[in-house]
């Protein structure tokens, strides 16, 4: 990671600027889950990470309460994270397909993971004045990753703030609609390819299965080049 990356990130774990979220993630981190009950949690803002080098960037909503809230890395810990890296590792974009803890020696092939949201909101509902607060960031991690060609938003909702982002920096008035495996070229020259978020429910209802997924990654690294 660079250092302008690495410093963006020191930034992000500080942070503090939501007050709503900020009690959130005490009283999660405080209270815990019965089967984390002996673990330490993170409990702050979870950073972005991967390589600065990187062409793809998957982009979540924000981080799970006891996933990245719990382990400090996005889409780490929780049951949506386990069926993601499964995924990442079948197309040889994780050197695992296991991501437990910040600590698991994980690696990422040209990728960068990140939420749009640094915080975990109650209900996994963000107040719109919590994801402008956020915006800065992800602003900010995007344009670091000088490589970056194409960007996967998991889920509607990612999907709807990441495009947000786009249309308010080019003042895009064309009519973006979310749908599994679509790509939108941006005017910077960025590919936005929408994904189903590999949550549970998603899961088990067969709205995203394993292939699905895997399809659409090799679709990714395809039009990343890598």
């Amino acid at each position: 990671m660079d250092i302008k990356l690495n410093n963006l990130n020191k930034t992000i774990i500080k942070c503090k600027k939501c007050p709503r979220l900020v009690k959130f993630i005490k009283k999660v981190s405080t209270e815990k889950r019965k089967q984390n009950i002996d673990e330490i949690y993170w409990g702050k803002p979870v950073p972005g990470f991967g390589n600065f080098k990187s062409k793809l960037a998957i982009i979540g909503l924000a981080p799970a309460a006891h996933g990245g809230t719990r382990t400090g890395r996005a889409f780490t810990g929780d049951r949506s994270g386990d069926f993601l890296f499964k995924c990442l590792h079948e197309v040889g974009i994780s050197n695992s397909p296991i991501s437990k803890d910040i600590n698991d020696n994980l690696n990422l092939k040209s990728t960068y993971i990140t939420n749009i949201l640094k915080c975990v909101p109650p209900e996994d509902k963000p107040l719109s004045d919590e994801i402008s607060n956020c915006s800065n960031f992800f602003n900010k991690e995007i344009s670091s990753l000088k490589k970056l060609k194409v960007i996967v938003p998991l889920g509607k909702v990612a999907f709807d703030n990441c495009i947000k982002q786009y249309k308010q920096k080019f003042s895009i008035k064309k009519k973006f609609i979310f749908k599994h495996g679509k790509t939108y070229l941006l005017p910077n020259g960025l590919i936005i390819l929408s994904s189903y978020h590999p949550s549970p429910r998603n899961v088990n209802t067969k709205l995203i299965s394993y292939k699905m997924m895997v399809n659409l990654f090799k679709k990714a690294k395809k039009l990343a080049k890598f």
